[in-house]
C-alpha cells in the first residue's frame, strides 16, 4: 500500500478528472497524522478495495491499514467528524458484497493480524481481526486443537471477516456456525465507545449505559416477536441475531453481535474457542442417482454423528477420479480415536445408507481425502463456469432450508430455474439444508438484470415457503437484504432498524447493508465496463475473443491469497513473496478491471499502476491451472504489456532478454570470447546496459550448439527413413545447454525411436517458440517468429509426427501462447496438439521401453509451466520406472526466464527460490539426483546452490551404454 499518497482518484471524492478534492486530501492529511499505519488515496490501493468475491462494486475515498486499535479509534474520529463512512475489511472473500463501500475501508490483513495468546487448557484464543484462520488452525493444531468452522476459503479468509458474516465451512454439521464459537468480541462504535461484547447478563451490564439501556428496552418491549419470528434451522445466518439476547437463551450479545457484518461495530479482538477433532479422520463418498437422491438422504445420516456432510452432483464435479459410480454424491467425514475406529464408523454409515445409494467408497489415505476435498473447495469458483463455457454469477450462492426440506427445495429450484430460461450447479453443505449455486444470470444487459431481480424476488419466495433463511452462510450484505422482509416480515426487520440505529445512529458502519440496503440490481461491479470487446492481441479462446470477459473471470475467491504453497501447486509465488494484495492474481485481475471500467485508473493501457502490480507477475502460469476460475494472468501481462509499449521506449530488459534468441543466434560463432568476458569487470557494465540485476552471473554460453552437434552427427546416406519424432531444438537447450538434447537423443533412440530435427531457419531468422517475446509483451515480433515456425514444421508434422520438446517453457508456448496469437490459423492448433514432454514421447512413442533402473532418491523442481499446463503425470511414471523416488518441489523456481534476471526482481526470485526448492535441495542427502528439466529452475539452483540439477534425459542417458561417436 502506498503510504499517505494522493494520486488519480473517482467520482467518489474526485472533481470528475481523476484527482482527488480538496475534501479528500484533507481527509487523507487528517487520518495520516492520526495514526500510525498506511493512508492511501493512491488509485492502485483503491481499486483493490473495490470489490469483494460478489457481484458488487464501489469505490472508497480512501484506504487506512491500521496498526492498532488505537489507530482503529483514531480512524473512527475523524471520519465521524467529517461524515465519512467506514467499512472493515478482511481477506475480502465475501459473496454478498459487504466487504465494499465508499468511505474509508480499513484493511485488517497487513498488520493486525496476530494471534494475541492460545490458552491449550481452556481451548481458547484471543486473535486481532486480520488472522487467516489456517494460521490460527496451524497454531492450534500443535495443541490437538482447531477452530471448528472451516469454509472453503480457510487458507486466506480472516477471523474479523468469519465474526462478520457468522461463516460456517463444511464441518458445521458438528462444532456450529461461527457464532457458536465466539466467547467475546471487542469493538469500536463509529461514535467511538469501546466495549467487550460477551455472554449473560454481566456482559451486558458492562455495556456503555447509552447501549445497556437501549438493548434492554428493545429485547423487553418486544418478546415475544423474537420468541416466534426465527425460523428454527441450523444454517439461520440472515438479519440480526437478535433472539440470542432473549433471557432463555443467555443473553448472549456476542452471538447477536456475530454475523452483523460490520453494520454495528468495528471489532479490534475476538476470544474464541477451539474444539479437539478426533485423532483420526475417513472419508466415506455416497453415491446416488442424481441430486435430489442424494438432498432426501443426507439428513437421514445426521444420527450417526458425521463431521461432515457435503453434496455435490456430477455436473460439476466432471471426470473427477476416485468417485463411485452415480450422478451425484454426499462426502462424509468420520471420526474416531484411532484410524479402525473411524474407518469402522465409516462402514457401519455406509451400510446404514443401505439401498439409496448406488455404490459408495471409504477413503482412508489422506492424500486421496485432500484430492477429493481439493475438488469441493474450487467448486466455488469452477462454478462460475457452465460446462458450455458461459459465465454464471453469485447473488444466491447459500439459502438454506430445513435439512429434511432439502431434497423437495432442490426439485422446485430446479423447476424455478427452468422458468426463467436460468441455469446453476447446486453444491454444498447438505447435512444442513445449506445449498451454494453459481447461476448464468445476464448481468451485462438491462434486460439480464431485470430478469435476475424478478427471479431472486421469486426465489426468495420459494425459500421462505420451505421455511429457510435468506443466507445461511455469507450474509445478506446488498446481494439479499432487501428481501428480509419476505423472511421476516416487516416488525421484524423494524426491530433490525431500531438495533443498527441504536449501535450506529449517524449510519457511519457499512451503509446500506443488512438494513435499508441498496438495492439488489445496484452497483453491480459490470456496469462500467466496456460495452463493446477492446481491441487486443491473444485470441482468447475461451472468452469469445473478449478481454473484458477474460478480466471478469476473477470472481474474487481469492485463493491466490494462500500464504503458503500448497502441495505442488504454483499460484501466486509473488504474493506469497511481498505478502501485497497487488501481487496476486486477484490483486492484478481488480487493477486491470478498474483499468477497463477507467473511473479509478484513467490512463487506459499506459496505467502506471498495472503496469507495477504486473511487475512482479513472473509469468509462471500457475494460475491457468490453480486458479479455480483459470484466471491466466500471464497472458494478459503480456497483452498489456504490448499496448502499454506501443510505440513508446521500452525497458532495457525486453531488449535483452525479450530478443535472446537472435542475440544468441549471433553470439554462437564468438562463444568462447563472450564466456571469458563474462568473467572480466566488462560483465557489470553489459549486464547495467541489458537491464540485468546486477546479483546474477551470465550463463555460458554453449561452444558448440545442439544443432551444430546434430549436423556434424546426423548425416545419413540413402533416403531418410520417415521419422517416428521430431525433436525441437529450442532456444535454450540449442545455444545454453546442448548436453539435453545429445542425452535425449541417446535416450530415444535406445528406446527405437528415430529421431529428426526440422530444417535449421533462414539466417537471422531461426525458428523459435515465440516465448521470449511473448513474456515480454513484443506480441508484433511474437506473431512473427511464430508464423515462420508454423509454416516449416506444418508439413513435417502432417502425418501425426510427435513433436518433441525438452524445454517445458518452450513447450507451454508451442501449445497454448502459439494457438492464441495465431487463432485463425489452423495449422498452430495442428502444431500444438502435436507437442509432447520427452517423457510423454517415451510413453507413447516406446510403451515398451524399460528405462535403466537408478534407484536413488530424487529432489528438484516441476517447472511450473509444466505443472500448468503440460501435467508431470508421465515424468512421473517415468521417474518411477527408473527407481528415482521421492517427489519434486511444487511452486516456481524464482527465475522463471527474464524475470529472475531482470533489474529489480532478484530478491523476490530468491524469496521464490527459498519457498520449497532451495531448502529441499540443500537438505538432500549426497547422492540424491537434483532433478529439474526448465533451464530456469536448472539455472537458479545452481547459482543458490552448490548443487548441480540435471534433465531427466541426461540422468537416463548417464546409464546407458555409451553412444557410438
Amino acid at each position: 500500500m502506498a503510504d499517505r499518497t494522493e494520486t488519480r482518484g473517482t467520482r467518489n471524492g474526485t472533481p470528475g478528472d481523476g484527482t482527488p478534492d480538496a475534501r479528500t486530501r484533507d481527509l487523507a492529511r487528517e487520518l495520516a497524522d492520526a495514526v500510525r499505519g498506511e493512508v492511501s488515496l493512491a488509485a492502485g490501493d483503491r481499486a483493490l478495495m473495490t470489490m469483494d468475491a460478489s457481484n458488487y462494486r464501489r469505490v472508497p475515498r480512501a484506504v487506512v491499514a491500521p496498526r492498532d486499535a488505537a489507530d482503529v479509534a483514531a480512524v473512527l474520529r475523524v471520519c465521524r467528524e467529517r461524515g465519512v463512512p467506514v467499512v472493515p475489511r478482511g481477506g475480502g472473500t465475501s459473496i454478498a458484497g459487504q466487504a465494499t463501500g465508499t468511505g474509508v475501508v480499513l484493511d485488517f490483513t497487513r498488520h493486525l493480524r496476530r494471534i494475541v495468546s492460545l490458552d491449550p487448557e481452556a481451548a481458547t484464543a484471543v486473535v486481532q481481526p486480520g488472522v487467516v484462520l489456517d494460521d490460527l488452525r496451524a497454531a492450534a493444531g500443535a495443541h490437538g486443537l482447531t477452530f471448528g468452522p472451516d469454509p472453503s476459503t480457510h487458507s486466506r479468509c480472516t477471523l474479523g471477516g468469519m465474526i462478520g458474516n457468522n461463516s460456517c465451512g463444511s464441518h458445521s454439521v458438528a462444532w456450529g456456525t461461527t457464532a457458536d464459537s465466539v466467547r467475546e468480541l471487542e469493538m469500536l462504535t463509529y461514535g467511538g465507545e469501546r466495549l467487550r461484547a460477551g455472554r449473560g447478563t454481566a456482559a451486558l451490564d458492562a455495556l456503555p449505559q447509552r447501549l445497556r439501556d437501549g438493548v434492554r428496552t428493545l429485547v423487553d418491549g418486544d418478546l415475544a416477536l423474537l420468541r416466534t419470528g426465527y425460523p428454527d434451522l441450523p444454517r439461520r445466518i440472515s438479519g440480526y441475531a437478535l433472539d440470542a439476547l432473549l433471557p432463555e437463551q443467555g443473553t448472549d450479545l456476542a452471538r447477536a453481535l456475530t454475523g452483523s457484518e460490520g453494520t454495528l461495530g468495528v471489532l479490534t479482538e475476538a476470544t474464541v474457542a477451539l474444539v479437539r477433532p478426533p485423532a483420526a479422520k475417513v472419508l466415506a463418498v455416497l453415491g446416488y442417482v442424481d441430486e435430489s437422491a442424494a438432498a432426501e438422504a443426507a439428513h437421514t445420516l445426521l444420527p450417526y454423528r458425521p463431521l461432515t456432510v457435503e453434496g455435490m452432483a456430477a455436473d460439476l464435479v466432471g471426470s473427477a477420479a476416485g468417485l463411485p459410480k452415480g450422478g451425484a454424491w454426499l462426502f462424509v467425514e468420520m471420526g474416531g480415536d484411532e484410524p479402525g475406529e473411524a474407518t469402522a464408523r465409516a462402514e457401519e454409515l455406509c451400510r446404514g445408507a443401505g439401498a439409496a445409494t448406488t455404490d459408495h467408497t471409504v477413503v482412508t489415505d489422506p492424500a486421496r481425502q485432500r484430492a477429493l476435498w481439493r475438488v469441493r473447495e474450487d467448486a466455488s469458483g469452477t462454478a462460475t463456469r457452465m460446462p458450455d463455457g458461459s459465465e454464471a454469477w453469485p447473488g444466491w450462492e447459500d439459502c438454506a432450508v430445513p435439512p429434511e426440506r432439502l431434497g423437495a427445495y432442490l426439485r422446485d429450484f430446479r423447476a424455478l430455474l427452468a422458468q426463467y430460461g436460468l441455469r446453476g450447479t447446486p453444491y454444498g453443505h447438505f447435512g444442513d439444508g445449506c445449498i451454494h449455486v453459481r447461476i448464468d444470470f445476464d448481468l451485462l444487459t438491462a434486460p439480464g438484470v431485470r430478469r435476475f431481480r424478478a427471479f431472486s424476488g421469486d426465489l426468495g419466495d420459494l425459500v421462505v415457503a420451505h421455511g429457510g433463511s435468506l443466507s445461511g452462510e455469507h450474509g445478506d450484505g446488498q446481494a439479499r437484504a432487501e428481501l428480509l422482509p419476505k423472511m421476516y416480515g416487516t416488525a421484524l426487520v423494524g426491530l433490525f432498524e431500531r438495533f443498527k440505529d441504536l449501535w450506529d445512529p449517524a449510519g457511519g458502519l457499512n451503509p446500506g447493508m443488512l438494513v435499508r440496503p441498496h438495492r439488489m440490481d445496484e452497483n453491480l461491479r459490470f456496469a462500467p465496463l466496456p460495452a463493446r470487446p477492446v481491441d487486443v492481441t491473444f485470441g482468447y479462446p475461451h472468452d469469445s475473443g473478449d478481454f473484458a470477459a477474460a478480466v471478469r473471470r476473477c470472481v474474487g475467491v481469492a485463493k491466490c491469497r494462500n500464504a503458503a504453497p500448497s502441495g505442488s501447486a504454483v499460484m501466486c509465488p509473488s504474493y506469497r513473496a511481498t505478502g501485497e494484495e497487488r501481487h496476486s492474481t486477484r490483486g492484478r485481475a481488480r487493477l486491470l478491471h478498474e483499468m477497463l471500467a477507467g473511473e479509478v485508473i484513467t490512463d487506459g493501457w499506459r496505467s502506471e499502476e498495472v503496469r507495477d502490480a504486473l511487475d512482479l507477475c513472473l509469468s509462471c502460469k500457475g494460475c491457468r491451472s490453480d486458479c479455480p476460475v483459470g484466471v491466466d494472468m500471464a497472458t494478459y501481462k503480456a497483452e498489456f504489456l504490448h499496448h502499454h509499449y506501443a510505440g513508446r521506449l521500452r525497458p532495457a530488459a525486453h531488449y535483452s532478454m525479450g530478443r535472446l534468441p537472435r542475440w544468441l543466434r549471433a553470439a554462437a560463432p564468438v562463444a568462447p570470447l563472450l564466456n571469458a568476458l563474462s568473467r572480466t569487470p566488462l560483465a557489470a557494465a553489459g549486464k547495467r546496459l541489458g537491464g540485468i540485476a546486477p546479483q546474477r552471473a551470465i550463463p555460458e554460453l554453449a561452444t558448440e550448439p545442439f544443432v551444430r552437434w546434430w549436423a556434424k552427427r546426423a548425416a545419413p546416406s540413402g533416403a531418410p527413413a520417415d521419422p517416428a519424432v521430431l525433436l525441437w531444438p529450442d532456444t535454450f537447450t540449442n545455444y545454453l545447454a546442448p548436453e539435453v538434447g545429445r542425452a535425449a537423443v541417446h535416450v530415444l533412440e535406445a528406446a527405437g525411436l528415430t529421431v529428426r530435427l526440422p530444417a535449421p531457419g533462414r539466417r537471422r531468422a531461426p525458428l523459435c517458440c515465440g516465448l521470449t517475446w511473448v513474456s515480454t509483451g513484443q506480441l508484433d515480433q511474437a506473431r512473427t517468429v511464430m508464423r515462420r515456425t508454423v509454416d516449416a514444421l506444418d508439413p513435417l508434422l502432417a502425418d501425426g509426427t510427435p513433436l518433441t520438446v525438452l524445454e517445458p517453457s518452450c513447450a507451454a508456448a508451442l501449445r497454448t501462447d502459439l494457438p492464441e496469437l495465431l487463432p485463425d490459423d489452423p495449422r498452430a492448433a495442428r502444431l500444438a496438439a502435436s507437442v509432447r514432454t520427452f517423457a510423454q514421447t517415451l510413453e507413447e512413442q516406446a510403451p515398451t521401453w524399460e528405462p535403466p533402473r537408478l534407484d536413488r532418491p530424487a529432489v528438484g523442481q516441476t517447472h511450473c509451466h509444466q505443472h500448468a499446463v503440460l501435467g508431470e503425470a508421465a515424468e512421473q511414471r517415468l521417474r518411477a520406472r527408473a527407481g528415482l523416488d521421492g517427489g519434486l518441489s511444487g511452486g516456481c523456481c524464482g527465475l522463471a526466464g527474464n524475470f529472475g534476471f531482470e533489474r529489480g526482481h532478484y530478491d523476490v526470485s530468491v524469496a521464490c527460490a527459498e519457498e520449497q526448492l532451495l531448502p529441499s535441495v540443500r537438505d538432500a542427502a549426497p547422492g540424491t539426483e537434483i532433478l529439474a528439466d526448465g533451464f530456469s529452475c536448472r539455472t537458479q539452483i545452481g547459482q543458490l546452490t552448490d548443487r548441480r540439477a540435471r534433465h531427466l534425459a541426461e540422468v537416463l542417458a548417464e546409464a546407458l551404454p555409451p553412444q557410438p561417436d
